[in-house]
This record gives C-alpha cells, sequence and structure tokens, in this order.
C-alpha cells in the first residue's frame, strides 16, 4: 500500500531537508579577492533560489528549535535590558542638565537683580552729581552777581 504525498508536501519536504543540510557556508582553498570599491558583478556562489508556499500544519518544533527559541528570548531579554540601562543613563544625564540649567537661570536672574540695582544707584550717582552741578553753578552766579554793579548784566546770570 503506497502513502500519497500531494506536491506541495513534497515540495515542503524538501525545503525542510534543504534547511538542516547545509547550514554553514562552502569553505574555498584560496580566498576570492575583494576588490574595493565593490564591483557590479557578484563573484560568490549562485543564489538560484527556489521558494514555495506550504498550506500544511506546522509540526511540533523539536528540541533543537526550543533551545534557538531559548537563546532568541534570552538574546532580546539582554537587549532590552540593554535598552532600559541606556534609557536610564539617558533620562539621569537629562536630569542632570535640567539641574544645571535651573541653576544658571536662578544665577542669571541673581546677577540681573544685582545688574539692576547697581543701574539703579548709578542713576541716583548721576542725579546727585547733576544737582551738585547745579547748585554750584548757583553758586559761582551769585558770587558773580555780587561783583557785578549794573542790573542788566545781574539779570544774564540770574535766571
Amino acid at each position: 500500500m503506497s502513502h500519497y504525498i500531494s506536491p506541495m508536501e513534497e515540495i515542503h519536504q524538501e525545503m525542510q531537508l534543504l534547511s538542516f543540510t547545509n547550514t554553514t557556508p562552502p569553505q574555498y582553498d584560496v580566498a576570492p579577492p575583494h576588490p574595493w570599491p565593490p564591483s557590479s558583478r557578484f563573484d560568490g556562489p549562485s543564489l538560484d533560489l527556489q521558494l514555495s508556499i506550504s498550506v500544511t500544519p506546522m509540526k511540533k518544533p523539536n528540541n533543537n528549535v526550543i533551545g534557538d527559541h531559548h537563546y532568541t528570548v534570552e538574546t532580546l531579554r539582554w537587549q532590552a535590558a540593554e535598552q532600559i540601562r541606556l534609557a536610564a543613563m539617558e533620562r539621569a544625564y537629562a536630569e542632570r542638565l535640567m539641574e544645571m540649567t535651573r541653576r544658571e537661570m536662578e544665577l542669571a536672574q541673581s546677577e540681573f537683580v544685582r545688574a539692576r540695582n547697581l543701574w539703579d544707584r548709578a542713576r541716583e550717582e548721576v542725579g546727585k552729581a547733576e544737582r551738585m552741578k547745579e547748585r554750584a553753578f548757583r553758586i559761582s552766579a551769585d558770587s558773580m552777581c555780587m561783583e557785578i554793579t549794573c542790573m542788566c548784566c545781574t539779570k544774564k546770570f540770574r535766571p
């Protein structure tokens, strides 16, 4: 009694056999030269692939596939942990930058207040100097007026 295998099942079995038979790349006696910059011609083995799609039910994975799956899960866990570690480092760096920026803002505000106070004091000093100048001019004008005997000339010096 012979068992009938559909063409799709046959192709699926061939693909499974091909995927397990030659998993290592072919070795060359002499390494082929790799020109730089790479040329447009491909010197490697032929990549004539014959692909097919199978609709047969999937088989249960064997122990080797489960081991590969475990390795993949561990790799993904390690990558996720690494990404979390890098994200935490970036967050800490961003927080330090924000703290430094906040301190610089506070320093700039205090310097601005100091500059404003200095400006106000300088303006007060200029006002005092102008008042002293006016007073000195009035005193000198009054003393000149005492020396001038002509009333017409005296009016020129008094405002």
